[in-house]
């Protein structure tokens, strides 16, 4: 069963025709930041698994990338943030796990080869522009805040001698 229907209970998946109107939804807010959007960088969209790699540009780091993913159930949404760390790791996933509880609808999540994302699901009834702004922008907030003061502790020697 897929992550995303795990968490619907009772919610049938979208039909054809909703995930068109989804699919329309996150198109036209993907044009209005080519618009009005200095920071965006790249956009791009894979149609074959409903999913588009947002590209911004950063302070913190130069970029920050966030992939969005159009399910049956939900819009997941992810971005990395670091690798694994390589000291202080306790204290780094404390940090993190901290952050999170002031986090807008995401948490910090250990990926494949123990790197540190920042993950979060929408329930597709919930998808609006408005909505994918806050999204993005919490993203990308998140990414910037949290970014160099973990890679400070996970890294920590490798910047300091």
């Amino acid at each position: 069963m897929p992550l995303d229907a795990a968490r619907a209970g009772d919610i049938p998946p979208a039909t054809p025709e909703e995930l068109v109107r989804h699919t329309a939804t996150i198109e036209a807010w993907v044009a209005r930041q080519r618009d009005d959007n200095p920071a965006l960088a790249a956009v791009d969209r894979d149609q074959s698994r409903r999913r588009w790699y947002i590209r911004l540009r950063g302070e913190a780091r130069d970029f920050v990338a966030i992939w969005l993913t159009l399910g049956e159930y939900t819009l997941g949404y992810e971005t990395y943030l670091m690798p694994a760390p390589e000291e202080r790791v306790a204290e780094v996933y404390e940090l993190l796990l901290r952050a999170t509880h002031g986090l807008y609808a995401m948490g910090f999540a250990i990926g494949g080869e123990d790197a540190v994302y920042l993950v979060g699901h929408l329930p597709l009834g919930a998808l609006t522009e408005d909505e994918l702004d806050r999204i993005v922008g919490s993203t990308y907030a998140a990414i910037e805040r949290w970014f160099r003061p973990a890679m400070r502790l996970g890294f920590g020697s490798r910047f300091h001698g």
